[in-house]
């Protein structure tokens, strides 16, 4: 059983069973892998832990944000070696004079340009893109579905900060607009072990497939290879 999934009763997990929920999804013809917000502002500086990461920045997540960023750094190099498109989203610093908040809590302040770079270990290369959003979703007011359906894409991969916020509203957008999506549960990261657990259980029976990033990486070699042959 994975570590998550020990947050959920028992009685839960059976009872989405018996009722059919959290079917596993299949690979459609071409993924692309949306990665969320992983900057300084959701991860703190390595090292912190979550409370001297949240003194750092509010939004911080602390350490879990180091555990996921190699997984999240390996995610990134699998769809780079197969060609696939990568979309690197964070938050527009224009968004507070007409669009609001992205969240209740105050993002960091624009002056401070840190917050809203990326750790060297996923860093965006040169061609690839970084969406800035003001909203919690992706898609949300933004030109990600033109992009996919110029890309051809039918389906999408989900990592990033934080699983039950920015992660789970990407997430729940991606299916509403018709891609067959996939979250990988350890590329993901939250400040609350227990809403990291309780939105990937909710996710994988509603809205997408939650895999690990062993899962994912097979399915996609595979589905490779599969093309190659042909």
């Amino acid at each position: 059983m994975k570590e998550w999934m020990k947050f959920i009763p028992a009685s839960e997990l059976e009872t989405y069973n018996k009722a059919g929920l959290g079917n596993r999804l299949q690979l459609g013809g071409r993924a692309a892998l949306v990665v969320v917000d992983v900057t300084y502002a959701f991860t703190g500086s390595e090292g912190l832990s979550l409370e001297e990461a949240i003194e750092e920045y509010s939004t911080a997540c602390g350490p879990a944000s180091w555990i996921a960023v190699p997984k999240i750094s390996q995610l990134i190099e699998i769809f780079r070696s197969l060609g696939l498109p990568i979309i690197f989203t964070r938050s527009s610093p224009a968004d507070t004079p007409f669009a609001g908040r992205a969240i209740k809590s105050n993002l960091p302040s624009d002056a401070d340009q840190r917050s809203n770079e990326f750790p060297q270990a996923v860093m965006p290369r040169q061609g690839e893109w970084i969406l800035e959003k003001t909203k919690a979703s992706a898609f949300f007011m933004t030109p990600l579905p033109v992009y996919l359906v110029k890309q051809a894409v039918d389906t999408l991969v989900v990592c990033g900060v934080s699983t039950s916020g920015c992660v789970r509203a990407t997430t729940v957008d991606a299916c509403s607009h018709g891609f067959t999506t996939f979250v990988v549960d350890d590329c993901c990261f939250d400040r609350s072990e227990f809403a990291h657990a309780a939105n990937l259980f909710d996710m994988d029976a509603k809205y997408a497939s939650v895999l690990s990033l062993d899962e994912i990486k097979v399915l996609m070699l595979q589905r490779a290879g599969a093309k190659a042959s042909l």
